[in-house]
């Protein structure tokens, strides 16, 4: 009778306890955690407004503008995620931000056309994400066809993908500038890397937890004396400043460039179905179908209202998954407290200047790790596979194989429609597209229901969350 009692104490005290998702921080702790984030993904969402503005032909205030409301509408987009409403909302630890994979198509639809093809831009991402939140309770059925070997591929991908983002970075960002690869700039990206390894190695506790954040102020404060930094950002920035309504006009509708983002949608949506299903494993909350459809309809009405502030379409930052993956803070309140910081900067681009002075290098010395974490995450779901099961390890073989394309050749597909390569150009998309419908050909076409190679990526056994250090 005892031994029952404390049985059922201990069940009683395992129910109460909440899971590692929903746990909050002390303030402090809460605020640099957040502050960490969003310190990751800061260069990932002021980039496409920094490309679009001078394509279209917006002078350099409006492109500023442009990256303050990106920030601001980030930070809408971060809330609706982490911490939802209704049936919207994924309610993980799960950073959004502008999606790259509608800049080629944005700069196609909007090129010299000014404040005109700005107005048409965010019509139709208007439209095209108002039909995929219609489109969400069926897109996410598809959680199914996303068993480890798929899911496992797709992770290992989006971290491989990132990878050339870091490499980039480490280089100094653009490839038309002097100095771009040198010595210097490599130097400094190699730097910041090995101080945040010896970080991670010799600090303890919470301050093991933002290594990235103190190798990131590191870096940047050994970079200030040799002229990396660039304070340009302070010569025009306000203290206050709001992404005004339709600053550059009502929206206008195009066909065509419906078309356009309706197809962006559609990869962004499968990028982050994808993105999903690694943060559920990294954080040990599986992504089922509801939360899967919560996510996707977070998604789909940030990018339906980030127009309305002069943002651009939403979708989820992997590079994120990598920092949760590293440092094992799971909370959800954490990165709702980088979209509050968010928020902010885009409401003060004084604040948003500051966090720009990290040079790029620095930035990609930390990446390189933050990146291969989320590539370690799928090698070790790839691990749970059973590759040696029928087909499997050749479903990886050829969706990584092909999902490799556009980062080792990118000029692969340079003969194919530009409509095409809103999905060719993204590794992650073609090689999700793969594993998908080679899974179904080798492991479900002509197979009994309920073998080991169909077990859904939502259920059954789920293997611990990778250790990326």
């Amino acid at each position: 009778m005892a031994a029952r009692t404390a049985s059922d104490a201990q069940t009683a005290d395992a129910q109460d306890r909440k899971h590692p998702v929903d746990e909050t921080l002390p303030p402090f702790k809460m605020f640099t955690s957040g502050l960490q984030h969003v310190a990751a993904m800061y260069a990932g969402v002021v980039a496409p407004p920094m490309i679009v503005g001078p394509a279209v032909g917006l002078s350099a205030k409006d492109t500023a503008f442009l990256m303050g409301a990106s920030l601001f509408t980030a930070g809408i987009a971060t809330l609706l995620q982490t911490l939802g409403f209704w049936r919207v909302g994924a309610r993980l630890p799960f950073v959004n931000g502008v999606s790259f994979a509608g800049v080629t198509p944005m700069i196609a639809i909007g090129k010299d056309r000014g404040y005109d093809g700005v107005a048409v831009i965010f019509g139709a991402i208007i439209v095209a994400s108002v039909l995929g939140f219609v489109l969400t309770p069926y897109f996410s059925k598809l959680v199914r066809f996303f068993p480890p070997v798929v899911t496992g591929t797709v992770i290992t991908l989006i971290g491989v993908s990132l990878l050339p983002v870091a490499f980039n970075w480490s280089q100094g960002g653009n490839p038309a500038a002097d100095g771009y690869g040198s010595m210097k700039n490599i130097g400094m990206a190699a730097l910041t890397l090995v101080v945040v390894l010896a970080l991670r190695r010799l600090l303890r506790g919470f301050l093991q937890q933002i290594a990235i954040l103190l190798g990131l102020v590191a870096g940047t404060v050994i970079a200030l004396p040799l002229g990396m930094a660039d304070f340009g950002a302070f010569k025009d920035a306000g203290l206050v400043g709001f992404p005004t309504p339709f600053h550059f006009g009502a929206p206008q509708f195009e066909i065509a460039a419906i078309v356009s983002m309706c197809i962006v949608m559609l990869v962004c949506m499968t990028e982050s179905t994808a993105d999903m299903l690694a943060l559920g494993r990294i954080v040990g909350r599986p992504a089922d179908e509801r939360i899967i459809e919560g996510g996707l309809r977070a998604d789909t009405l940030g990018s339906a209202v980030s127009p309305l502030f002069n943002g651009f379409m939403c979708s989820a930052f992997a590079q994120n998954i990598g920092l949760v993956a590293m440092t094992k803070v799971r909370s959800r309140f954490v990165v709702a407290a980088g979209g509050g910081i968010l928020l902010l900067l885009g409401l003060c681009p004084l604040a948003a200047s500051v966090i720009a002075l990290v040079p790029l290098p620095v930035l990609g010395g930390a990446g390189i790790v933050l990146f291969g974490s989320v590539a370690a995450s799928g090698i070790q779901t790839l691990a749970a596979a059973a590759l040696d099961k029928g087909e499997n390890a050749l479903i990886v073989a050829a969706a990584v194989g092909i999902g490799l394309i556009p980062i080792a050749a990118p000029e692969f597909y340079h003969a194919f429609p530009k409509d095409l390569l809103v999905v060719l150009d993204s590794g992650i998309s073609t090689g999700c597209i793969v594993a998908i419908v080679l899974n179904l050909a080798f492991n479900h076409l002509g197979k009994r229901a309920g073998s080991d190679e169909e077990q859904p990526a939502g259920t059954g056994k789920t293997p611990e969350p990778a250790a990326a250090h």
